[in-house]
């Protein structure tokens, strides 16, 4: 269930050269890639209801986030839905209010976690139904599920919805060095320092996470691979993933020019 958000009571003040530039290319095409995300993941099934957000710092600023308002599914988005918001829960741009729990997740993990520019937290199926069973969500036996290899933690205590700044802090403190959070009993983050390679992750996962939950209905034991081996493929695939990220969501957006044309708007 999703739950309107209360702005703060006290809003910052911003003026003069601090006055920040929303209009500029950079900030729209943060929008564009963000909202063919938020289209794509409608389309395989990613999101949940109006509940789940993606998150990414403006560009040229560290203290202002892109988020989706509350009370839109992931295939209604558009770039000029998208709202910016600063870390005291003031819109800045924008039309609506975040969900409540997106705002005090993602604004407590950009705030405490510097490298975290992006952050998709999603209910996926696969990879939550993971996240509630016992023992580390995540097998490494297939090669995709290689590509997270040593990029994961677990978020073991579950402590009910993120309604204020101490859940949001609780969670950002469970992150550590990981790129991937699995949340017990309720979904799954992932963080990146880019659009492109948090929409990478975020696919992949899902697909690594679907693979194991087939293998795992077989009834026959997983076989994970070799440590040594499984770092060795991890290094092979880290040398070129930014590069694929970026080719990754060009095809998104190219597969939604023709598609969806809207997103962009």
């Amino acid at each position: 269930m999703a739950h309107s958000f209360v702005p703060s009571s006290t809003p910052v003040t911003r003026a003069g050269p601090n006055q920040p530039d929303l209009n500029s290319d950079a900030v729209w095409e943060a929008k564009v890639d963000l909202a063919a995300c938020f289209r794509m993941a409608a389309r395989y099934g990613l999101e949940e209801g109006i509940c789940n957000h993606f998150s990414a710092l403006v560009p040229g600023y560290d203290d202002l986030f892109i988020v989706n308002p509350y009370g839109y599914a992931f295939r209604e988005l558009t770039a000029s839905k998208l709202l910016i918001c600063d870390f005291h829960g003031n819109v800045v741009s924008g039309e609506g209010q975040p969900e409540a729990t997106a705002f005090y997740i993602h604004a407590r993990i950009h705030k405490a976690i510097p490298r975290a520019k992006v952050a998709f937290h999603t209910h996926m199926p696969y990879a939550t139904a993971l996240a509630m069973t016992e023992e580390d969500p995540l097998i490494f036996a297939g090669q995709t599920s290689l590509k997270f290899y040593g990029r994961t933690a677990v978020d073991r205590n579950y402590n009910g919805l993120a309604l204020d700044e101490r859940e949001g802090d609780r969670i950002a403190g469970a992150v550590g060095d990981a790129d991937i959070v699995f949340m017990k009993h309720h979904g799954v983050m992932v963080l990146g320092p880019t659009i492109a390679e948090t929409w990478d992750d975020l696919y992949y996962l899902e697909r690594a996470c679907q693979v194991q939950c087939i293998a795992l209905s077989t009834g026959r034991k997983v076989l994970p691979v070799e440590p040594a081996i499984a770092e060795a493929a991890y290094r092979q695939m880290r040398e070129g993933d930014a590069e694929s990220a970026r080719l990754h969501l060009a095809s998104v957006r190219r597969t939604l020019d023709q598609e969806e044309p809207d997103y962009r708007s």
